[in-house]
């Protein structure tokens, strides 16, 4: 009898994945703050009011000014010379729209590792088989 034992690729060290997710959490974080200083100072110097598309600009940029206003800058996130309903419709779609990619992509990375768990309970352990 033979037994066969199969190892696990190797897997980077916890600490090392803890420390390249916080990096890139402050890096997206920065973009976001660029993104929405620029887009912010670009769209004030506009004096028509606010259509259809600065409110769903202005409602998918919304949920990415929480990064500025944490580190106390004051983005324009709402404009009050705006249009009436249609920048209103604008803002909503722009701020669900950000909320389905934001929410679907963490939904659908929560699924997969759902799946892998149950994929790993239902199969039998590798290092365990004997062969003959």
């Amino acid at each position: 009898m033979s037994q066969t034992q199969t190892k696990a690729p190797a897997r980077p060290q916890l600490w090392w994945r803890i420390a390249a997710r916080v990096v890139l959490i402050v890096f997206v974080g920065m973009i976001m703050i660029w993104v929405v200083q620029k887009s912010s100072a670009r769209l004030d110097t506009n004096t028509e009011p606010a259509g259809f598309a600065r409110g769903l600009l202005h409602g998918a940029l919304m949920p990415m000014a929480l990064p500025n206003l944490i580190v106390g800058h004051n983005p324009t996130i709402y404009a009050p010379n705006n249009t009436g309903r249609f920048y209103k419709l604008g803002y909503t779609a722009g701020v669900n729209g950000c909320g389905l990619i934001f929410f679907g992509a963490f939904f659908w990375r929560v699924n997969r590792i759902r799946r892998r768990l149950r994929e790993r309970e239902s199969q039998p352990d590798a290092e365990l088989k004997i062969g003959n």
